[in-house]
């Protein structure tokens, strides 16, 4: 009796255990990490999800909203346009970046690497804050128009949808080229000389053998450039495009106001789509061999180009960069300028548009350091929490944190703006009188959510790069895991822990599609909203250009930094190494 007394005492102890258990503190993080993302990312988003589904008058569910949409003339052709600013807008960006990607990657070319630089820089400006600028190059009346006017010529190029086409394939272009070039630069080049042995030249060549082998980074950048152009909402309003989805999304909810089931059908339709192209792409490269059988070209050198090739590939690379970089040149010149108006140039130059711009913009500016800095702050701390319990535990379901962070990038701004609108709304702060959805902090708030996937990444990177094995021996000298975290795996991940801090503050920096919805008092408003208040009349666009060009300073300093972190790290790593 007294031996089964003793062996069922540890029976019992291991069922309390289980029933209840003592979390560690990597658990508790989990969990707390788990709970924020369900209820600031997760919940908003289901929530503006199934009010799609619901009948305003009943409460029950229902596709009567949706037969509603598409019985509007309006939303149809919303809908459309959406559809077709993006594939031409692909299309496009395809024009200007499969020239510069090939050129530059297959064939031996004096400035590749410059060439490559400046066909970034476009992705350092947000695109609503050149639309304005290149209206003035392009408009009806603008620089290029008037020029042509001599002949009689001109050309629309920024009238209606054809406007919202141009800025965005150019301000996204980049993607396509980043990943194209890489694609191009991985292809065995015995193969491009087996296939020039068998006959085929020019077009046909690349037609039949070097496209097909870099359908996967052309397919990866394309349907970056397809959702991004379908959910923005800053280009089209700017250039008062409001027959598009995402528009509409905004005006229905922000005119007649968040019980509008209109907005939540548009809202669900862009998440759905942003899904499908995501999808899409991965479905078309499923089952299907890129592999080559060298990597970079199997030790051949690449092509040299003749005198006359020489000629022809420069004018058609620097024409490419001149209207890529057109929105940068055309900024500063309004920035710069006094009257831009039905002229090709301003006519004259001046500062006070810079002055005007820090006498106004000086709460625009403060919010945005201080909505910036703190998502920032918040999102390294998660992003390094979230890429130590993914990488170094063994909790169950812990890959779903980071499924669940970069569920981010599928989700619209304006529609995490409309889910907090109707999800916080009803919520009142504590001490603060007001609601969330109304209060400061919920902009700061979204600039995390959307910006955590970036300093995801770069933590993740930074950590997969401490050996396990320095971990394992600061345990056996004592150390526990906490005292191991603080002392050994975050200093030796600095470098990404900075490079994503300083991503995520560039790029959270001039977001407008979540904040516009979220802006209660123009006190509250950060940098983007003040460009998009100032570019609202001709007044006070010369001021908003200067406001535009500090936006672009801040991204584009905060890039270079955060590469320059990156670099520094890797070599530091090698070094050691």
């Amino acid at each position: 009796m007294t031996h089964q007394s003793a062996g069922a005492a540890p029976a019992r102890r291991r069922l309390t255990d289980v029933l209840f258990p003592k979390f560690s503190g990597t658990v508790l993080a989990a969990i707390f990490i788990a709970t924020l993302l369900f209820g600031f990312l997760i919940l908003p988003v289901a929530k503006v999800i199934y009010v799609a589904f619901v009948d305003p008058q009943t409460g029950g569910l229902t596709l009567q909203n949706f037969g509603d949409f598409f019985n509007s003339s309006l939303f149809r052709e919303s809908f459309y346009n959406s559809l077709y600013v993006s594939a031409m807008s692909v299309v496009v960006a395809s024009v200007f970046a499969l020239p510069l990607a090939y050129i530059t990657s297959r064939f031996e070319f004096s400035g590749s690497m410059l060439i490559q630089s400046l066909g970034f820089i476009p992705l350092i400006m947000p695109p609503f804050v050149g639309a304005i600028a290149m209206q003035l190059l392009f408009g009806r009346n603008g620089t290029f128009n008037l020029l042509l006017g001599n002949m009689g010529i001109n050309i629309p190029f920024m009238e209606g949808l054809n406007g919202v086409i141009l800025v965005q394939s150019v301000h996204y272009f980049p993607f396509i080229l980043i990943n194209l070039s890489a694609s191009l630069r991985n292809i065995d080049r015995s193969m491009e000389e087996s296939a020039q042995n068998l006959g085929a030249h020019g077009i046909r060549l690349f037609r039949r053998v070097v496209f097909p082998l870099a359908a996967p980074g052309y397919l990866a950048g394309a349907s970056l450039v397809f959702i991004k152009v379908f959910d923005d909402l800053g280009t089209p309003l700017l250039l008062n495009v409001n027959n598009m989805l995402a528009p509409q999304a905004y005006l229905r909810i922000s005119s007649i106001g968040i019980s509008d089931p209109m907005g939540y059908v548009i809202s669900f339709i862009l998440v759905a789509f942003s899904v499908f192209s995501l999808w899409a792409s991965f479905l078309l490269m499923r089952g299907k061999d890129y592999a080559t059988t060298q990597k970079g070209g199997g030790g051949l050198s690449r092509r040299k180009l003749s005198t006359r090739e020489n000629i022809v590939a420069y004018a058609i690379v620097i024409l490419i960069l001149l209207m890529v970089l057109s929105p940068h040149i055309a900024l500063a010149l309004l920035a710069f300028g006094t009257i831009w108006s039905y002229s090709p140039l301003p006519d004259a130059y001046t500062l006070d548009n810079f002055s005007t711009m820090f006498a106004q913009s000086g709460v625009y500016i403060k919010n945005t350091l201080i909505y910036a800095g703190l998502a920032a702050f918040i999102d390294v701390i998660l992003a390094t929490a979230i890429a130590y319990i993914v990488l170094r535990t063994k909790i169950i379901g812990r890959q779903w944190l980071d499924y669940m962070a970069t569920a981010a990038l599928a989700v619209p701004g304006v529609v995490l703006g409309i889910g907090y609108l109707r999800t916080f709304n009803d919520f009142d702060v504590p001490l603060v009188g007001k609601p969330l959805a109304s209060w400061w902090v919920i902009i700061m708030v979204a600039l995390t959510i959307r910006r955590l996937p970036y300093a995801l990444r770069a933590c993740t990177a930074a950590l997969q790069q401490v050996s396990i094995s320095l971990e394992e021996a600061a345990e056996s000298l004592g150390a526990d895991r906490s005292s191991t975290i603080r002392r050994i795996v975050i200093p030796l991940m600095s470098g990404g822990i900075l490079a994503g801090f300083v991503t995520s503050f560039a790029t959270a920096a001039v977001e407008l599609s979540a904040t516009i919805m979220l802006v209660s008092t123009d006190q509250d408003a950060p940098l983007a909203y003040g460009i998009y208040l100032f570019m609202q009349s001709p007044s006070g666009r010369g001021a908003g250009a200067a406001l535009g060009i500090f936006a672009v300073i801040i991204v584009a300093a905060g890039t270079l930094l955060a590469q320059y972190i990156i670099d520094r790290d890797r070599k530091h790593r090698t070094g050691e190494r």
